[in-house]
């Protein structure tokens, strides 16, 4: 049996994440996989401007920037301005704050089930 790929056409554009945290941070998953063993989910992850977010991965993950700005730090003192066409990779147990000025959209994929974010 042929296995079929999936399509979101425009996600970036359409798909609206929930709000997650604060007054100001949503993030949504735009798929998952089914593998129980090394699952994987990708999605869109908003914020806007207010409360920073302070987050513990207990996951890998990767983000791509693709609209707006963050600032983006983590618990050694690295600090980076990031932009569009930005990518960063968080480390399973990595403490990351995320704030702006304005709003920043970015793109993840992370090695996680479905909604464990």
């Amino acid at each position: 049996m042929a296995l079929q790929f999936k399509h979101f056409a425009k996600a970036q554009k359409e798909f609206k994440p929930p709000l997650i945290a604060n007054e100001n941070a949503y993030l949504g998953d735009v798929v998952s996989s089914t593998d129980s063993e090394k699952p994987i989910s990708c999605g869109f992850y908003r914020l806007e401007k207010g409360t920073p977010l302070v987050y513990t991965y207990t996951y890998h993950e990767t983000k791509i920037i693709v609209e707006g700005e963050f600032d983006i730090s983590d618990e050694s003192g690295q600090k980076v301005h990031a932009t569009a066409g930005d990518v960063f990779y968080f480390p399973k147990g990595s403490v990351i704050t995320f704030t702006t000025d304005s709003y920043g959209l970015a793109f993840y994929t992370g090695q996680r089930a479905q909604g464990a974010a």
